[in-house]
């Protein structure tokens, strides 16, 4: 096969703003221990065993306290909680990060927003490093359903999709 290149980063960066995607928060930890970020790469992988995949930087505080503590949650963030997602993607960092809004602590001991449209609570699985980022199977051991429309990321804009 000869040499195939990838695409400049920016380039793809473009494409992809037009995959519509889901926005999360994925949180670890308890107390001053906990450690978040906003998402939009988050999927189900498999219903045997119920299973997700997320992508997380391995920059992050995230990535490592996830790989220490072995366990996760994903609270799926709805219509009004852009200011929450961008709070999570921005400069505030650690437990900071948690003031604005109210979390439990779920089966797991891991945090979930109470306002979440869902919440899904994960025991870590599998950790692969591909490029920048580690890839996070979790295996699904528990979940919450909520009420709202979902948040969505589409052409670089968070946006409320209404159902219909």
């Amino acid at each position: 096969m000869p040499d195939v290149r990838s695409v400049e980063a920016a380039e793809f960066r473009l494409a992809m703003r037009n995959l519509a995607s889901g926005v999360a928060i994925v949180a670890t930890g308890t107390d001053a221990t906990r450690r978040g970020l906003t998402v939009s790469s988050v999927t189900s992988l498999c219903l045997d065993p119920p299973s997700l995949l997320v992508g997380v930087n391995s920059s992050s505080e995230t990535h490592g306290a996830i790989l220490a503590n072995g366990r996760f949650g994903v609270s799926l963030l709805g219509a009004g909680q852009e200011d929450l997602a961008l709070r999570f993607a921005g400069s505030v960092k650690g437990v900071e990060r948690f003031a604005t809004a109210q979390w439990q602590q779920g089966t797991l001991d891991v945090p979930l927003l109470e306002r979440a449209i869902g919440a899904l609570e994960c025991v870590l699985h599998h950790h692969q490093t591909v490029g920048t980022h580690g890839l996070f199977i979790g295996r699904i051991v528990a979940t919450r359903g909520g009420h709202g429309d979902p948040l969505v990321n589409f052409q670089g804009a968070l946006h409320a999709l209404p159902r219909g």
